[in-house]
């Protein structure tokens, strides 16, 4: 039997005045009380309890035994409820990576409603156009946008955005636009180069069949706030992701063209590694990240 519970069932015989009370109370046998209560004076080396046919006496060493059985039980029994609150209550810090922009248009906003909830929790964020190692960096939680290699990382899917390429009025008005892929050479680009430096743009084609046209840029950056400032002030053309141009698309300064040609959505997750037992600071984000994220009308 459990030394705890050998503990317990010897307190209540001490409490209870008997193995008969005790059983009734724990709604045990009697016979394993008895045998708990014998195990535990085998264990100890000492008589706990002398017993007649008609009563049973805690003798000095139980009485101090049983003592310090209360107060370890009580200590256990406040450790597991404070534990217990602490699973319930979100606290601690969250620490967060995502896209730049992702991180400034939709994380932020939802991170100061999430802090506004729950003020025991503080918040560390990565905006950073790459891929981050959440175990090497020591990150709760990461907005992943494209498909997702197979790893031991956990996923909730929260949304979708595309492929765009995209001008202002006054270059389209001075240039033209494009009608298909292949048109791109004959105009100015803008390439926000990012962690993927490759001189082609994917498109779909016929049937849906990939479409890869080389480019040759004018401008080549590494960020992408860059080309959307490029492209803006009427440089050329560049491509972005459809949440990225979004904000310019809905103000008119920027143009969406060769919609037709645009490849498959991209799908937006949050991705950690806590798997079923994640943290309450932890599921309490998830939720409401993806319950802004899935309702965004811009990452639909």
């Amino acid at each position: 039997m459990d030394r705890l519970q050998a503990m317990g069932i010897f307190v209540a015989v001490v409490d209870h005045g008997g193995f008969a009370s005790a059983a009734r109370q724990l709604s045990l046998s009697p016979p394993v009380v008895t045998r708990a209560v014998a195990d535990l004076e085998q264990h100890l080396g000492q008589r706990l309890l002398t017993r007649t046919t008609r009563v049973v006496r805690v003798t000095e060493a139980g009485e101090r035994y049983a003592a310090e059985c209360r107060r370890i039980l009580a200590d256990i029994a406040r450790a597991e409820a404070e534990a217990g609150a602490q699973n319930l209550q979100p606290r601690g810090t969250l620490s967060l990576t995502a896209p730049v922009l992702f991180g400034q248009y939709y994380v932020t906003p939802v991170l100061v409603e999430y802090l506004k909830r729950h003020p025991e929790v503080d918040a560390q964020c990565m905006f950073v156009d790459r891929i981050v190692n959440l175990v090497e960096e020591g990150l709760d939680v990461a907005v992943r946008i494209g498909e997702l290699p197979d790893s031991s990382l956990q996923a909730r899917r929260v949304g979708q955005v595309r492929r765009v390429v995209v001008a202002s009025p006054a270059y389209l008005q001075a240039h033209g636009e494009p009608a298909t892929p292949a048109e791109l050479d004959s105009h100015r680009l803008i390439a926000a180069t990012g962690a993927n430096p490759a001189p082609e743009w994917r498109f779909a084609g016929p049937r849906g069949k990939p479409l890869v046209q080389r480019i040759a840029a004018r401008l080549r950056t590494t960020t992408v706030g860059a080309a959307i400032t490029a492209a803006e002030a009427g440089l050329g053309l560049t491509r972005l992701l459809s949440y990225q141009a979004a904000p310019l698309l809905r103000d008119g300064r920027l143009v969406r063209v060769l919609q037709g040609f645009e490849p498959a959505p991209l799908p937006i997750h949050l991705v950690h590694h806590e798997g079923r037992h994640a943290s309450p600071k932890l599921r309490a984000f998830i939720e409401l990240a993806a319950e802004r994220f899935s309702a965004d009308p811009e990452l639909r």
